[in-house]
């Protein structure tokens, strides 16, 4: 690693970025893998913020990688700190084509393009899970916030088609999608070598967050835990995650993290008890009373409850009710 700046290198000449984050996570990480024509290709590049702007030019000054080499952006998913610099990295570079999946595009244009209303649908949905009226103010500013984050929009985007296949690095990749964490996501999987580039959905020490969102996919846990499953078949020597660092144990750690989703279902309907509850009691139950002072924190957290919540309804394990217009969960 490098004393001055927060990246690493990698066998195969790649080169693991530690892209800084204004959050918890403190960084994201980026891969750049060196293409035969003696270019580059960048993985998930980042949040746009003026940190990261300042980060991502000392770094490719630092590693002698000049824009002009960076040959395409490939996103593994549209969360914000992975799609943000792509529209950015696009123009630095002199118009470097954006991979993505058309799920995860369509999302990203659902929640931070031109015509955006998903910070009102989010916001409301959650008044509805029970969100303290307190904080509506505070999650509609912090949801807003991200759209200078994610600017400017690629123009040239080009599809990946899950379960096809894609060269970069010298290598054909398998496309495997993986919902639950985000609609489209995107790891990709070469068989020769057995390296994954696994993107969020499978990560080290930390389990990642469960999307839910108002009309969107129904049941996001369901389809994180069947598409994790699916993914424990595969031959993996080493993993290469969104945060923390690489990672050999693959299959262990899918193992853990379906264990940990078993655990949480249990403890919840647990701490329902005789009573029935909102997503917004039982996130602070949960989480603790300390996230309302932290709207980034309580957006994950409780639409990760929600998540839970709605695969306890769906296993028959809770019931869902609804009274002027606010839902509540009770054990069956």
């Amino acid at each position: 690693m490098n004393d001055k700046m927060d990246y690493a290198s990698l066998p195969g000449g790649w080169i693991q970025a530690r892209v800084p984050l204004p959050f918890a996570l403190k960084r994201v990480n980026s891969y750049l893998l060196p293409e035969e024509d003696g270019g580059w290709t960048v993985v998930d590049p980042g949040l746009r913020t003026a940190d990261t702007i300042s980060y991502w030019e000392e770094t490719l000054s630092q590693c002698g990688i000049a824009w002009s080499q960076v040959r395409r952006v490939v996103l593994t998913h549209h969360h914000p700190d992975h799609y943000g610099l792509a529209g950015w990295f696009q123009e630095r570079s002199g118009g470097a084509p954006v991979y993505i999946s058309q799920v995860a595009l369509d999302a990203a244009r659902r929640l931070w393009g031109e015509r955006e209303s998903f910070s009102g649908e989010l916001t409301n949905a959650f008044l509805a899970h029970g969100l303290a009226s307190e904080l509506e103010a505070d999650m509609r500013e912090h949801l807003v916030s991200f759209r200078s984050r994610v600017a400017p929009h690629p123009a040239d985007v080009r599809i990946l088609e899950p379960g096809g296949e894609f060269r970069m690095g010298g290598a054909n990749w398998r496309l495997i999608r993986g919902d639950g964490h985000g609609p489209g996501h995107l790891s990709f999987y070469d068989p020769d070598s057995r390296r994954i580039l696994c993107g969020d959905q499978v990560l080290p020490d930390i389990s990642p967050n469960i999307g839910w969102m108002p009309n969107a996919d129904p049941n996001p846990l369901d389809s994180y835990l069947s598409s994790i499953a699916a993914m424990r078949t595969l031959e993996v020597n080493m993993a290469y995650p969104g945060h923390r660092e690489p990672f050999a144990a693959f299959r262990e750690r899918v193992a853990q993290l379906l264990d940990h989703h078993e655990r949480r279902l249990s403890g919840m309907a647990e701490l329902m008890g005789d009573s029935t509850v909102t997503a917004f009691e039982m996130c602070e139950m949960l989480f603790g009373a300390r996230l309302r002072g932290n709207a980034h924190n309580l957006r994950f957290a409780l639409a990760e409850t929600i998540a839970h919540l709605i695969m306890l309804e769906h296993r028959g394990v809770a019931r869902r009710t609804e009274e002027a217009g606010v839902v509540r969960y009770e054990r069956r």
